[in-house]
């Protein structure tokens, strides 16, 4: 019987392990809706406050796109959760109708036991510890046996109510898993229809942007402000760089200098050998090897060309490419980081300055992972690609410069 009831308690414990493992997905997934749910909540803030005040075109679109991404990505979570409660609920149907089979056979046991009992009595229970009581034998054998007689019905009461218990919890969690999936359900029917909003917001301000010289004056000019305030950067940048290398080339002279005094002083002394460090050039392409930053399609290429939702004549300073949700944003090549800001127009932004004053701009990224001053290698993987700033979706903006003067970023990750 004790083997019996152990091989019970480990058939449960096989049917508990696959609703735990999809309960533990559920809560995972739980945790990243809400994440997602406050994103979004933010969002949609900043978005009514646009509907209230004088906002900037490309401000206006760019929070447009993040909310249509962020409303899509909530949507796609929300089905993820939906499938995995749904798997939930039809797991513990399943249990529940296994454990009423089992609690009807066993139910079924214990009235032939019951009316055994009535028909017969307790005196066949009795005849049987007698004899065990007065037969020769093992005494810790015939002790296991009267043990055994007399708890053999309470093991099957308790067997039978555990298993009730069991099929009880079971029948509420479903119920909660049910209450669950219909809030998923009416959230995502909201959440769709919100998109379909959206989306019409989007194409409306678009339409308007199209028709509007007015609108499309104002855009250029927000345009052109993002693009004179990343010159602005650079600019920053490449005299902090120019001073260095000033404020070294001093240092060096002096140390040179005293290093002289000291020889006039010691001539008997033994020259010491002093290994320089190699100066830095104003300007001039980085050596060594390049990396893209990212894996995609380029939406825009450097120079005069139609803005892709603006449509109208602009300059790019650089290339956009197209990302996708969750990939790595890499540095082209070796270098120190010698920024992170967010930047007007293009949202986080990481600037990495390589050999011989050459700076390569990377924005829109969704997450960064290196702080200024930190050294980076070719290829390293500097953040997250994402689309804060963007009027067009998930992209890379990628802007090479050498000093101050922008290059076709393309062209340079081709140069030796």
């Amino acid at each position: 019987m004790r083997l019996l009831v152990a091989l019970l308690c480990l058939l449960v414990g096989v049917s508990l392990a696959a609703p735990k493992k999809t309960d533990a997905q559920i809560k995972e997934q739980r945790t990243a809706l809400k994440k997602l749910e406050s994103d979004l909540a933010k969002k949609r803030e900043e978005l009514a406050l646009i509907e209230t005040e004088e906002k900037g075109v490309l401000n206006t679109l760019s929070l447009l796109d993040q909310n249509l991404n962020q409303t899509r990505i909530y949507i796609t979570e929300l089905s993820k959760n939906e499938a995995l409660v749904q798997k939930a609920v039809e797991q513990l149907s399943r249990d529940i109708d296994s454990l009423d089979q089992k609690i009807a056979v066993r139910k079924e046991a214990m009235k032939k036991r019951v009316r055994k009992l009535y028909v017969n009595g307790r005196y066949s229970d009795a005849e049987v510890l007698y004899q065990l009581l007065t037969q020769k034998g093992n005494p810790e054998r015939q002790a296991y046996w009267v043990h055994h007689v007399l708890n053999e019905d309470r093991i099957q009461v308790e067997t039978l109510t555990s298993m009730v218990q069991e099929r009880d919890e079971k029948k509420r969690s479903e119920e909660e898993h049910l209450a669950e999936l219909n809030r998923l359900r009416t959230k995502k029917a909201s959440e769709e229809k919100g998109l379909v909003n959206q989306v019409g917001s989007q194409e409306k301000m678009l339409l308007s942007l199209k028709h509007d010289k007015a609108m499309q004056q104002r855009a250029l000019q927000e345009f052109e402000r993002n693009q004179k305030v990343m010159q602005k950067l650079i600019e920053k940048l490449e005299e902090k760089r120019k001073k260095e290398i000033e404020a070294a080339r001093k240092a060096e002279e002096k140390r040179k200098a005293e290093a002289a005094r000291k020889k006039k002083q010691k001539e008997k002394e033994k020259e010491k050998k002093v290994v320089e460090k190699p100066k830095k050039t104003i300007a001039g392409s980085v050596k060594g090897p390049k990396c893209m930053p990212l894996e995609g399609e380029v939406i825009s290429n450097y120079g005069l060309q139609e803005h892709p939702v603006l449509h109208i004549a602009t300059r790019n300073l650089g290339v956009e490419i197209r990302g996708k949700r969750g990939q790595s944003i890499r540095a082209a090549a070796a270098g120190t980081v010698a920024m992170v800001a967010e930047i007007d127009g293009r949202g986080p932004s990481v600037i990495i300055e390589h050999e011989g004053g050459t700076y390569s701009v990377y924005g829109h990224l969704r997450s960064i992972r290196v702080q200024e001053g930190k050294e980076v290698r070719n290829c390293e993987e500097i953040g997250e690609v994402g689309d804060i700033a963007s009027l067009n979706g998930i992209k890379l903006y990628f802007q090479v410069s050498e000093g101050t003067q922008t290059v076709d970023p393309l062209q340079w990750l081709k140069s030796k």
